[in-house]
């Protein structure tokens, strides 16, 4: 792909470098995110309980920043994000107090949120309509290029130095990134002169469309699956006693499918349309799902999840795009940030769900509601507008 200095490709270039150094750090942090709570509460349901708590704070931020994100200059806001992610992220690597670990997390997970909006919009503004999906697909290969390398570097340094040293090598990864973003500047973006200043409302407005419905739970799919991935898995290979090095391996090479085949995917969404790639996806991870309910052996189990991760790349780089290209230009900052709700409210119930199994079912049982979950969404995806992108002029 050719980047001119000037022309719209460099500015997703740079987004792709900010990104980059970002997701370095988040990815190191998630690695070890569940463990290191664990570690404070020892018990797996309790931990999927309090993430679920962090996923409702990160979620009502989405719902309440909207006049906020369509006020303030993006691109400053966006690099305000970062130093704030560095300091905040740092502080987990001193301290040692449950209550503030708590606090500490509440505020990530606002900040978390913020982050996702602005750089969200930051790519749709800088993408031509007919070359989104390929633009989301060459963003996400970028991305899980740094989730595949992160968590090889968090398991050793967990393993070799603890768990605290981790945070401290993500938090460095967010100045890395703030930095680069003074040096590599984008063009700024003009704030909206009307700002919408009842969010609330527009989170209801937006529920009573029946295509922003169906993007909301298409897209709410794949933030269910990951956090089996990310955090159910990883307490359930540390109570079998395999360690952070092996963990760390295993996130890594959970990306690997995302990185072979994601820029590959929006080029085929935009040329194509979403609808055959969304239902083969979930159809994918359910029958995944609930192969693992069968299996015994952990390793095996490991593999196929793994391997699984080719069904997610034809749902994670293509669920953005779809949703902007049913609505209209001017209500992207509006309803974007309510769209984004679903990066909390899905992960919320996966963990409510998955911990209330837990109370009640032995591990295995948490693979059979994926199973359910998955299948669910893939005959859902049946209603889904095939909209092809690359018909479209701009």
């Amino acid at each position: 792909m050719h980047f001119d200095k000037r022309g719209h490709y460099s500015e997703i270039k740079r987004l792709g470098i900010f990104g980059t150094f970002t997701a370095l750090g988040l990815s190191a942090i998630i690695t070890i995110w569940a463990i290191y709570l664990d570690s404070y509460l020892h018990n797996a349901s309790y931990v999927g309980f309090l993430t679920a708590f962090f996923t409702i704070i990160g979620t009502l931020t989405f719902i309440f920043a909207v006049p906020l994100i369509e006020k303030i200059n993006k691109v400053k806001f966006f690099s305000l994000i970062l130093i704030l992610l560095f300091i905040f992220y740092a502080l987990f690597s001193i301290i040692s107090n449950f209550y503030i670990v708590i606090i500490l997390g509440i505020i990530t997970s606002i900040i978390g949120s913020l982050r996702i909006s602005a750089y969200g919009i930051l790519i749709r503004e800088k993408s031509k309509d007919s070359s989104l999906s390929k633009n989301e697909g060459l963003i996400y290969t970028i991305l899980n290029s740094s989730f595949f390398i992160a968590p090889i570097i968090a398991g050793f340094i967990a393993s070799k130095y603890g768990i605290k040293y981790v945070f401290l090598f993500g938090s460095l990864m967010f100045l890395v990134s703030f930095l680069l973003s003074k040096k590599l500047k984008l063009k700024e973006i003009k704030p909206k002169k009307k700002i919408d200043k009842n969010p609330l409302k527009l989170f209801f407005d937006f529920f009573k469309d029946k295509n922003k419905r169906l993007a909301y739970f298409l897209g709410g799919g794949i933030h269910f699956w990951w956090v089996l991935i990310y955090v159910f898995v990883p307490i359930y290979m540390y109570e079998n006693n395999l360690g952070n090095k092996i963990i760390g391996y295993f996130i890594a090479a959970i990306v690997l499918p995302l990185i072979l085949s994601e820029y590959k995917i929006g080029k085929i969404a935009s040329k194509k349309g979403f609808k055959k790639l969304f239902f083969y996806g979930y159809t994918i991870l359910g029958l995944t799902a609930l192969i693992c309910f069968f299996i015994t052996n952990i390793y095996l189990m490991l593999i196929i999840l793994i391997l699984a991760s080719f069904g997610a790349a034809m749902i994670e780089p293509i669920n953005e795009a779809y949703f902007f290209d049913i609505i209209k230009k001017k209500d992207r900052e509006k309803y974007y940030p309510q769209y984004l709700t679903v990066i909390g409210i899905s992960p919320f119930f996966s963990r409510f769900f998955s911990a209330v199994v837990l109370l009640i079912f032995p591990f295995k049982f948490i693979f059979l509601l994926f199973a359910i979950v998955m299948f669910s969404i893939a005959i859902l995806s049946s209603k889904v507008k095939n909209i092809v992108e690359s018909k479209k002029r701009r």
